[in-house]
């Protein structure tokens, strides 16, 4: 079982107009809502995949209760951690020729006491996992560490770790050395502190957050591909030329397939086919969307991995 924690999930909600028009009315022409969140996405992608996540997720009042049901509608498992406050919805809006809006609110607040009862949860869950992956930004109220911490708990348990965060969050939770981290260039950027302007920079601050955690980097690079760092190898692989609708949860998706390879034990160079076939993929679909497994497949069968000094 892949543990998924997603502290702080939310709906996801778009809507659909002509175009945004500053300071007059929009018509919003369509609705659609999903359960959502980095955490939820990756679960989704996972159950899409073949694989066998467990949500770990505090969710509280009438959003919190739409994502439970969703999450039902959808046969995911999860344990459901009781907030006083309520879960957030994110709104993107999508105009006719394909540009988005979004709009992130920062979600509850967790108090010291749910933030006990995620972390005795977790214990508990990870004797059960195979696999454990952190994903998304923190909410309020939690310890800047907190990441840490559960990585801590998976350490403890034997389990390997994904961990896809950034900031604050991200340089605490690295010394508790995760199997794989997944950030995208920008957040690679914000760690190492300095621009980031070629391939070969992308390779070498990789491979610095590679020597820290002692495990894998994959930077996800949107069409770009991805790369992967680790073990004194740098893979690189470019993404197939495909026509893009929608960039919510391409990331999450690379950190599903990835999951699900590391599960299968099978080679890093598979690692990166299919993690950047899933993300090229998950561009093709509408938000919230799933593609059909062909198309993955064929979009693997495209992927040309190549290596270069790390």
């Amino acid at each position: 079982m892949e543990l998924v924690v997603s502290l702080n999930p939310a709906v996801d909600v778009e809507w659909r107009v002509e175009t945004v028009r500053w300071e007059e009315k929009n018509q919003v022409l369509s609705e659609r809502r999903w359960p959502g969140g980095k955490g939820i996405n990756v679960a989704r992608w996972l159950a899409h995949l073949g694989g066998n996540p467990h949500l770990l997720i505090p969710l509280g009042g009438p959003n919190g209760q739409e994502m439970a049901s969703g999450l039902q509608r959808e046969h995911l498992s999860f344990s459901r951690i009781a907030l006083h406050g309520s879960s957030r919805a994110n709104v993107v809006v999508t105009a006719a020729e394909g540009k988005q809006l979004r709009f992130n609110p920062f979600g509850p607040a967790v108090s010291g006491s749910e933030w006990r009862q995620v972390l005795s949860t977790a214990s508990k869950e990870l004797h059960t996992s195979t696999l454990m992956i952190v994903s998304g930004a923190l909410p309020r109220g939690v310890p800047i560490d907190a990441y840490a911490q559960l990585l801590k708990l998976a350490n403890d348990a034997g389990i390997r770790s994904i961990l896809d965060c950034d900031g604050a969050a991200l340089r605490a939770a690295i010394k508790k050395q995760p199997f794989l981290v997944k950030p995208n260039e920008f957040e690679l950027e914000q760690w190492w502190g300095e621009a980031i302007r070629s391939e070969s920079l992308v390779i070498r601050a990789a491979t610095a957050l590679s020597n820290v955690t002692g495990g894998w980097i994959l930077v996800s690079r949107g069409p770009k591909g991805g790369l992967l760092v680790g073990d004194g190898q740098a893979l690189i692989c470019r993404a197939p030329a495909v026509r893009v609708q929608n960039t919510i949860g391409a990331g999450d998706a690379l950190v599903a397939a990835v999951a699900l390879q590391i599960q299968k034990q099978s080679a890093p160079a598979d690692w990166l086919r299919w993690a950047v076939a899933a993300g090229t993929a998950a561009t093709e679909c509408l938000a919230g969307d799933l593609p059909k497994r062909s198309r993955i497949r064929q979009l693997y069968g495209q992927a040309v991995i190549r290596r270069s000094e790390p």
